[in-house]
């Protein structure tokens, strides 16, 4: 393998990173939208109640923290791995 290409993929992060990370954004991004138009006054409600995006956001906020720190930790383990070669 080339220099090049074996410093890009030291460089990466775990699938499980990125996994994560759209998790969090897919689960916890519709509700800060609706608590961030809220506070803005672009709703009708004042304080509305967005009940089905707070679930969405508790079944997927701890799921994608653990996916994020497992993709941490992998990759740090890799780049580590290659580094004592």
């Amino acid at each position: 393998m080339s220099e090049i290409a074996h410093a890009a993929t030291d460089r990466r992060m775990s699938r499980f990173f990125w996994i994560g990370l759209v998790l969090l954004c897919v689960g916890t991004g519709p509700l800060l939208i609706v608590i961030l138009a809220a506070q803005l006054g672009l709703t009708r409600d004042p304080s509305p109640n967005p009940v089905g995006f707070g679930i969405l956001a508790l079944f997927t906020f701890w799921p994608s923290v653990l996916l994020i720190v497992v993709g941490i930790v992998r990759t740090l383990r890799k780049r580590r791995a290659s580094q004592a070669r």
